[in-house]
């Protein structure tokens, strides 16, 4: 499918009253994302203008080209522990090569459809790193909502809260009573009226009330980072080399793979609220774009914001225009406003990250996930831990490695391999037997029948090597069934390749029943097709005991009368190949 913004298909009857319907939801979200993105900006270690940039140059890219009628683009929690971790390494000139690397990726992951291949990611990891990372979002916010008088915050995060206790003494009392004001109207706000963000409230309201009132000791973001630059900066680059774009691959890759997820679960969030449907990969290419251009103004790495989305709906957006008017809105606060942004003080964006962490959190789901299976529990453990303790580059790659090893345990104990030439039929005639099972077949000495029931894969291949080689007679001839596998990969076709050539050493045949098409394919394509044989490929039971009758000298039988019909089968290289299948 060509990748089409739905901005373009969305515009098509577009109406007056939905027209008035995006300008009034923009306008809201707009002033939402406005001390958000103040308060990602500086908990991410980056000046707070750079939290602007990002949601006006971010915010209208991934409308404008998003896949999503009502996605809303722009810095999120989720890049905070990475964004710190980068800028305290790299600077602000490797958070930019990042991040434009990471859109490289984006754009690359689009391109090639892998949009739906995102959504695979287990729910153990994204629950793992989202809750640590709300936990380290809550930690560092700490020092500003008591009003701490201490250095740097140490990185480590036990270092962090052996520092602030140490300081704990220096807790200044009207900057505590200033963040937990701000902590009181942005929970109660909404009880009240919808209608007017609550974030937006507590940073009017108690920005105005310290000025007002001249609170000692209350710092504000001017006190910390002196003025704020209003409009947008001039585009420029970094210098780049192959050390530093080497260095940050993997910070890169956990960028690509944080803003994917958050997009993608939004635009599915977003879905079920308006009965639509995303393009995923045109929503990852959008992504893409953001993070190259955004960097290019001084912005951070921005994804799909599931809370800013989810606004926008409520209040009645439903395209892209509304996103379009998010950024416009922002802009126009940044040019007339921007300046008096530094007044506001750093309790109440501390009060308001303490409430984006806990919903953050998600830790109904995290006390749900540990009484999941065990296995599920150890990825989600370790996802948490890595991340809270470690690093979430690390957390990640351990976390999708943990699963990828689980998720193999598992197909494996699917997959069954077994010895079926000596089975028996035990039920009796009223509970519906299998008419293709062996025991109701003729097998001749010196014939074994194995068979794989599930897909034949890595995770399985040892598990047949062990049956196979379990035999303390070498059969004359080896039959190995697989009506039951639906899929064969290429450590499944090499097993069969060495269990060929060591038949063939000792003077055996092996016959394969049964093979759906795709490992007919995959068989072909490899070579071992004509390596076997083509009558050593047989479509069913009764094909492949005759063969082997045929092999051994002995007269062949008629197929019973229930057996399967033949089926055709369309091969690789026009070639048109008929063979019965059980």
């Amino acid at each position: 499918m060509v990748l089409i913004p739905k901005l373009v298909t969305t515009l098509k009857g577009y109406t007056r009253s939905q027209l008035m319907a995006d300008l009034g939801a923009g306008v809201i979200v707009g002033i939402v994302a406005l001390p958000l993105a103040i308060a990602f900006a500086i908990a991410s270690g980056v000046p707070p203008e750079r939290g602007l940039y990002t949601a006006i140059v971010a915010g209208f890219l991934i409308s404008a080209l998003g896949g999503s009628r009502v996605q809303i683009g722009g810095p999120t929690g989720a890049f905070v522990v990475i964004v710190y971790g980068i800028v305290q390494q790299y600077g602000l000139d490797g958070l930019t090569i990042a991040t434009m690397m990471a859109g490289v990726i984006l754009i690359i992951l689009g391109v090639a459809r892998l949009g739906a291949a995102i959504k695979f990611i287990p729910f153990p990891v994204i629950t793992g790193f989202t809750s640590g990372i709300a936990l380290i979002i809550f930690s560092s916010e700490v020092k500003d909502f008591l009003g701490l008088r201490m250095g740097v915050i140490p990185a480590p995060f036990i270092d962090k809260w052996q520092a602030y206790a140490q300081s704990a003494g220096t807790a200044n009392p009207w900057t505590v009573a200033t963040a937990l004001l701000s902590l009181l109207i942005v929970v109660m706000w909404p009880r009240l009226s919808r209608r007017v963000p609550s974030p937006f409230v507590a940073l009017v309201v108690v920005t105005a009330l310290v000025q007002l009132f001249h609170l000692p000791g209350v710092e504000t973001i001017g006190d910390r980072f002196g003025p704020i630059h209003a409009g947008l900066p001039s585009p420029t680059l970094p210098h780049v080399s192959l050390h530093t774009i080497t260095a940050l691959a993997a910070p890169a890759f956990t960028i690509a793979l944080l803003a994917a997820i958050e997009s993608l679960l939004s635009a599915v969030v977003s879905d079920g609220m308006i009965g639509s449907r995303h393009r995923s990969n045109m929503e990852l290419v959008a992504q893409g774009v953001a993070n190259i251009v955004a960097p290019v103004f001084g912005g951070i790495p921005a994804t799909g914001a599931i809370a800013r989305t989810a606004t926008n709906v409520k209040h009645g957006g439903r395209t892209p225009v509304a996103g379009i008017v998010h950024a416009a809105t922002l802009l126009l606060i940044t040019l007339f406003f921007g300046r008096w942004a530094a007044l506001i003080p750093m309790a109440v964006l501390a009060a308001i990250l303490v409430v984006v962490s806990y919903h953050m959190s998600e830790w109904r789901s995290f006390r749900s996930e540990l009484r999941a299976p065990k296995s599920d529990v150890a990825v989600l453990l370790a996802t948490f831990f890595l991340t809270v303790l470690v690093d979430l580059t690390v957390a990640v790659e351990v976390g999708m490695v943990l699963a990828a090893f689980l998720f193999m345990k598992r197909m494996s104990e699917v997959t069954n391999v077994s010895l079926v030439s000596r089975e028996f039929a035990e039920e009796n005639e009223e509970e519906n037997p299998d008419p293709n099972a062996i025991a109701s077949r003729s097998v001749p000495p010196g014939v074994e029948v194995y068979e794989i029931d599930g897909p034949f894969f890595f995770g399985a291949a040892e598990s047949f090597k062990q049956a196979v080689s379990s035999v303390a007679r070498r059969p004359k001839v080896l039959i190995v069934r697989m009506r039951k596998v639906p899929v064969i990969d290429s450590t499944g076709i090499h097993a069969l390749r060495e269990l060929t050539r060591r038949s063939r050493s000792e003077g055996a045949l092996l016959i394969l029943s049964g093979v759906h098409s795709q490992p007919v394919v995959a068989l072909t394509n490899a070579g071992l097709f004509d390596e076997l044989g083509e009558a050593n490929v047989c479509g069913n039971i009764d094909d492949a005991l005759n063969r082997a009758r045929e092999y051994l000298g002995l007269p062949t039988e008629e197929r019973p009368v229930f057996a399967m019909a033949d089926v055709a089968r369309e091969m690789p290289h026009g070639e048109r190949r008929f063979r019965p299948r059980t």
